[in-house]
């Protein structure tokens, strides 16, 4: 199965709590949360990975 991560926004004037990311197959082993944009804020330095 696809790797999936969960991925909260940790900027305090954005409104979304978290967000789960779904990769393919063929996703690059370097290829990290410091990579996305928050959907909402479009922050880049706000993205946490949720270790569950």
């Amino acid at each position: 199965m696809p790797p999936t991560q969960e991925i909260e926004c940790t900027n305090d004037e954005c409104f979304l709590d978290m967000f789960e990311n779904h990769y393919t197959y063929d996703v690059p082993d370097d290829y990290g949360v410091s990579d996305l944009q928050c959907p909402v804020c479009g922050g880049t330095d706000c993205l946490v990975a949720i270790n569950v």
